[in-house]
């Protein structure tokens, strides 16, 4: 018992000495807590709809007042065309289009109504699904609400909806792309890290340290064995998302292969930063532990960004996977382009080059 005692004693002495693992303990359980439970919602919210309304007529403004005033959405506009609705839906600024058919109001009072059409991004297929469901409450509401004022009974089936991008909601669909931006986040930001610390571990880097090596040359020494790892795994799950679940991309195989390529760098660039300002590979475990976890839970990869409240949608713009997960589902899913998705590509060429040259900067040689 009392060789345990002093055993026990060490271990809180060397525990309470290290500057790193007690706030790490405190910081990382409290940030969870606060941070997580308001991000990871399933709850689908502020969920933006353009609105063709070829009637304009009351009926039609009223189905109208009723979704602005909804928590559920946004009214991002409302347009005669839809073929400008359309372009709002697959550049991402509508993730839903109520079309309201010319005469609709007029058709109520016959045996044979004109339906009204719901078109949902079925990218995101949760967002998709759920979306559309309310959109059809609301939309449904307002018209049995009318016709109760007419002392008429509701007429059914006067609602269409239809998946743009993924018809069947197929959520295997949605979670390939992320479960390819996990592997990549782990495989070359997780082992580079890892790899770097190993090495002070055990002294090996003590050698490096001697010689004329420069700094850029030995970051890039370290990272581009994981960039071709990430990039060859990448094309292997590509082919097994074929081959297994028949999910072939929609859009070009070298801008996947470009989104993927500026992604690696930009992560293994975090991992060879963490590292070189880590002395142990515990430390290196909670950092890199704690940058994925808030990476899963506010990029998008599991809760729509949409859903969260302001100020983690702000938080999710600067962090890197948020790009990359939209990119990644709008190439594999709807078939984008390199320009469409511009602005996704240059922020992670900008995180590529910041965090790379904040792991050459931060590497220190000791001779």
């Amino acid at each position: 018992m009392r060789t345990l005692l002093v055993l026990l004693d060490k271990e809180f002495r060397q525990f309470f000495r290290n500057p790193f693992l007690p706030k790490v303990v405190i910081i990382f359980p409290l940030m969870i807590m606060f941070v997580i439970p308001w991000v990871t919602t399933l709850d689908v919210r502020h969920i933006d709809v353009a609105v063709v309304d070829r009637d304009g007529s009351q009926t039609s403004r009223r189905i109208i007042r009723k979704i602005a005033a909804s928590d559920c959405f946004s009214l991002r506009e409302v347009v005669p065309d839809y073929g400008e609705a359309l372009q709002d839906l697959e550049a991402g600024h509508a993730d839903a289009i109520l079309e309201i058919p010319r005469d609709f109001e007029r058709s109520l009072t016959t045996a044979a109504p004109e339906p009204v059409s719901i078109a949902a991004n079925g990218v995101n297929a949760l967002k998709g699904s759920l979306g559309g469901q309310y959109l059809v409450a609301v939309v449904g509401e307002s018209l049995a609400e009318i016709a109760r004022e007419h002392g008429q009974t509701p007429a059914h089936d006067m609602i269409t909806v239809q998946n743009r991008y993924n018809p069947t909601l197929n959520y295997r669909n949605y979670m390939i792309p992320a479960l390819m931006i996990m592997l990549l986040v782990m495989l070359c930001g997780f082992l580079p890290a890892l790899n770097l610390v190993g090495e002070k571990e055990i002294g090996t880097i003590e050698q490096i340290n001697v010689t004329p090596v420069g700094r850029l040359t030995f970051a890039l020494a370290k990272l581009i064995p994981f960039w071709v790892i990430g990039l060859v795994v990448l094309a292997l799950v590509m082919v097994v998302a074929r081959i297994l679940y028949g999910l072939a991309p929609a859009g070009s195989i070298g801008a996947i292969f470009l989104l993927a390529a500026l992604f690696v760098f930009t992560m293994s660039g975090l991992g060879l930063g963490v590292a070189n300002g880590s002395s142990n590979m515990q430390q290196t475990m909670f950092v890199m532990f704690f940058f994925v976890m808030v990476f899963v839970l506010m990029s998008g990869l599991v809760t729509p960004v949409e859903s969260m409240p302001r100020w983690a949608q702000g938080v999710a713009r600067i962090l890197p996977p948020s790009y990359f997960v939209d990119a990644m589902r709008a190439l594999y899913l709807k078939g984008s382009t390199v320009a469409d998705l511009r602005v996704d590509y240059a922020a992670l060429a900008l995180f590529a080059l910041l965090f790379n040259g904040w792991a050459a900067l931060s590497y220190r040689k000791q001779h």
